[in-house]
C-alpha cells in the first residue's frame, strides 16, 4: 500500500492519515476541511472546539475522527478508541492475536509462534521448542514438539510430569 501522505506535494494542507488504498485529510483546530484538501479558517469550527477538526455538512458542523478506529466520543468533540479486537470489527488469520492499538489494531504471532518471511510472504510459525531448546523438560524426559507448543514425555525406566521425573 502506497503512503500518499508521504507524496510531494503533500495531498493535505493540515494532518494527513494514510489508510488502507488511500488517504484523508484532517484540519487543526479552528480549520475546515474543504473538498480539495485545503483548510479553511472557520469560526464555526473555532467555536465547537473539535480535537481533530471539522467540516460543515448541509450547514451543520461535524467533528471528525482521525481513522476508522476512532469514533466520536459522547460530547461530540473529541475521539475515543474503538477496540476492534473486542468488538469482533479485527481479523486476524490463523495463529495470530489482536493487539488494539489508539485508533486502531495489529495482529500478533500467538504464543508458540514466530513470525517469519517464507515464500514472498509473513506468516506465523510453530516454534520447535525442542530445537531450540526453549521447553523446560525434566533432564531425564524426551522433548516432544507439537502445534504451538509441547510436551514432555519421561524417559523409559521414569516416571513423571516429563517435567518432573523420577
Amino acid at each position: 500500500d502506497l503512503n500518499e501522505c508521504g507524496l510531494k506535494p503533500r495531498p493535505c494542507e493540515h494532518r494527513c492519515m494514510n489508510t488502507h488504498g488511500s488517504y484523508k485529510c484532517y484540519c487543526l483546530n479552528g480549520y475546515m476541511l474543504m473538498p480539495d484538501g485545503t483548510c479553511a479558517s472557520s469560526r464555526t469550527c473555532a467555536m465547537v472546539n473539535c480535537q481533530y477538526g471539522c467540516e460543515e455538512v448541509k450547514g451543520e458542523v461535524q467533528c471528525l475522527c482521525p481513522s476508522g478506529g476512532l469514533q466520536l466520543g459522547p460530547n461530540g468533540r473529541t475521539c475515543i478508541d474503538i477496540d476492534e479486537c473486542s468488538t469482533g470489527k479485527a481479523v486476524c488469520s490463523y495463529n495470530r492475536r489482536c493487539v488494539n492499538t489508539f485508533g486502531s489494531y495489529y495482529c500478533k504471532c500467538q504464543l508458540g509462534y514466530e513470525l517469519k518471511y517464507i515464500s514472498g510472504r509473513y506468516d506465523c510459525v510453530d516454534v520447535n521448542e525442542c530445537v531450540t531448546n526453549t521447553h523446560r523438560c525434566n533432564l531425564h524426559a524426551e522433548c516432544l514438539n507439537t502445534e504451538g507448543s509441547f510436551k514432555c514425555k519421561c524417559k523409559q525406566g521414569y516416571r513423571g510430569s516429563g517435567f518432573d521425573c523420577a
